[in-house]
């Protein structure tokens, strides 16, 4: 009987080596940044699938832009009426790029986003920077959450 313990803990810890870790679901996005302006890429809430709060959201980055910087804040929102838990007071954390003086052209963002229910997604996003233009979308194109 002392042998069978051993070998059914042996044969559940096999099982869970064989089925690996769990994979990270990739979004890819676009997105388009005046140069010379922060552009806001996401804005992530602490709530749960149940609308209760949780951890705030971690992020993990892989590969950072060539031609820019990542700024993380953290904040206080409402939610929008269209999410999934409407009109709710939230802390959220959001991500910004912050183009190079002068730069134009392509970048690239790679991180991993950990949700305040645990599921972590890995995000990619492709950005352009374009010459700055007049007027625009002024909460996108600044840091404020």
């Amino acid at each position: 009987m002392t042998f069978a313990r051993p070998l059914a803990a042996l044969v559940a810890g096999g099982l869970l080596i064989a089925a690996g870790p769990v994979q990270a679901e990739t979004v890819q996005k676009t997105e388009t940044v005046a140069s010379g302006k922060t552009g806001r890429l996401l804005v992530t809430p602490n709530l749960k699938k149940d609308c209760a709060e949780g951890p705030m959201p971690e992020f993990r980055f892989s590969a950072y832009p060539k031609n820019g910087a990542v700024i993380v804040k953290a904040g206080k929102q409402k939610t929008p009426a269209s999410f999934r838990c409407p009109n709710k007071e939230a802390g959220v954390m959001g991500v910004f790029y912050q183009p190079k003086d002068g730069f134009t052209g392509s970048d690239e963002l790679t991180f991993e986003v950990k949700s305040a229910d645990g599921e972590v997604q890995t995000r990619v996003f492709k950005i352009t920077v374009e010459a700055a233009a007049k007027g625009g979308d002024a909460k996108k194109d600044s840091n404020d959450l």
